[in-house]
């Protein structure tokens, strides 16, 4: 009985292992994540159902930690951004997982990997993930490979890549790699064969090729989309293949960072597709949707800000003397501050200022962010198309346009830190105190950070400084006024 196996989760705080730890949750198993920083996964659902082990994989004692006791380890763990340096601690990290596993005597392995042609001459990033799975196989734990397709599901980095380049693109100049076929497949039942892996002995120890049902390109794979929302698309082919240059081009009109991007283009230069049906005969219960469908339901997830995971994921001040505005230099910090005082509970007033980015926008000056945003992209940032995952509900570990979330405290303070290209370290922090202990007043406090690198730093910070008192005054008079209007509206 699966139920009675306590089950280890890596890669928690990811796209598919997210997603991964409700369905066995569901399926009535009893569950542990392992995660380098467990604050990453504040605010998840199913958090107080599951134990939590801080560990990292690169470090062996932790994660003989992590494993005892446990009957089952799924392996979601991957470097995201290819390269020789990434592909080293993949593999180290895949040594120390088969050692650990063997010493605390865990019963099976399940790894996700990607479909390969073995034979091909693969990207770095593809040749990464097929390496992992080889150094994981020959350990003495028994390991069940799924080699899945590419994933379509709301907020997987393939499907934002297609919605985002079909949506703003209607004519396309196709590089060679549009071209490649793949057999795309739908989260839905990626963690279906995930989970029914458990339930499957005949699976242990074999390399599992899934896919969905349908061979499609990625040119086809636009089309699709363009079909489900109705817009005509033209696509202009052409000879070159050009992996760097696309990724860089996707990187200026998506919300994808090009190192995100460009380990999925350069996987097309083969042809990712199932050349073994066993998955079929160990799994005749798992019909996979076909790609159209999976789009449909994504769009229809996105449409109601359902979306459980993406490929997307402090500094505390103290509440003294309220000054509209100071500014300080501390330990090499530089810290400007803003407050007022609201007539509003602090839970109205945070349920304010954590819905802004995204669609929403930032409420003040919704264009320099917009440009700022546009040289971050330019000089290989992330730009501040990112967005966010959910328009109201936010988490600690999720990103919000240029920003990651590093900190949630329920109605009282969110902290981001700054993931633009910078010449330091930035933060933006807001905070929620009742006044005097007043439960129907708020102090609303707005604290920029910045840790500079030496002089360009310095330079930067007051290059910016001029125009930092428009832009943060008036974010703030937004923040309460947004305040109001959830206050009347609730």
């Amino acid at each position: 009985m699966i139920a009675a196996k306590l089950i280890l989760v890596t890669g928690a705080t990811g796209y598919v292992g997210g997603r991964l730890v409700s369905k066995l949750l569901e399926a009535g198993c009893r569950v542990r994540c392992l995660a380098r920083d467990p604050s990453r996964l504040q605010g998840r659902a199913w958090l107080n159902k599951v134990e939590v082990a801080a560990g990292d994989a690169l470090n062996p004692e932790e994660l003989s930690e992590a494993m005892r006791g446990v009957s089952v380890a799924y392996y979601l763990m991957h470097g995201k951004q290819g390269g020789s340096a990434s592909a080293v601690r993949d593999l180290q990290a895949a040594r120390n997982f088969s050692q650990a596993a063997e010493d605390e005597g865990i019963e099976q392995i399940i790894y996700l990997g990607e479909l390969v042609d073995p034979t091909a001459d693969l990207s770095p990033y593809l040749r990464s993930r097929h390496e992992v799975g080889f150094v994981l196989r020959h350990g003495k734990t028994p390991v069940t490979e799924l080699r899945a397709g590419m994933i379509i599901g709301s907020g997987s980095a393939l499907f934002e890549m297609i919605r985002y380049v079909t949506e703003r693109q209607p004519i396309l100049t196709c590089p060679a790699w549009f071209f490649s076929q793949a057999q795309p497949i739908a989260i839905r039942d990626v963690l279906a064969y995930l989970v029914d892996t458990l339930k499957t002995p005949d699976a242990t120890g074999r390399v599992i090729e899934v896919g969905g049902p349908t061979r499609l390109t990625y040119a086809d794979m636009m089309l699709g989309y363009a079909k489900e929302r109705n817009l005509r698309r033209w696509l202009i082919r052409t000879p070159i293949h050009a992996p760097r240059l696309s990724a860089y081009w996707v990187h200026m009109v998506t919300p994808i960072h090009w190192r995100v991007v460009a380990p999925l283009i350069e996987g097309l230069r083969a042809e990712l597709i199932v050349r073994d049906e066993t998955a079929k005969k160990l799994f005749p219960q798992i019909q996979p949707i076909d790609y159209q469908t999976a789009v449909h339901l994504a769009l229809g997830r996105i449409a109601r800000d359902n979306v459980e995971t993406s490929w997307s994921d402090a500094l505390v001040t103290a509440v003294g003397d309220v000054r509209p505005y100071r500014f300080t230099v501390e330990d090499g910090m530089y810290i400007e501050r803003r407050q007022i005082v609201i007539d509003l509970p602090p839970e109205t007033v945070f349920r304010s200022y954590t819905g802004i980015g995204g669609e929403r926008g930032w409420l003040f000056m919704d264009w320099a962010w917009g440009m700022r945003g546009w040289l971050d992209k330019a000089i290989g940032g992330v730009g501040l198309r990112r967005g966010r995952r959910h328009p109201d509900e936010i988490h600690a570990g999720e990103s919000l346009d240029f920003w990651r979330v590093e900190t949630v405290e329920k109605n009282r303070l969110m902290c981001l830190r700054a993931e633009m290209k910078l010449p330091g370290k930035a933060w933006l922090q807001f905070q929620s105190e009742p006044v005097d202990g007043e439960k129907d007043k708020t102090l609303f406090t707005v604290t920029a950070y910045f840790a500079s690198y030496g002089f360009w730093g310095f330079l930067y910070w007051y290059a910016m400084w001029p125009f930092h008192k428009p832009l943060f005054d008036g974010l703030t008079r937004r923040l309460a006024s947004r305040a109001r209007v959830l206050a009347r509206a609730y």
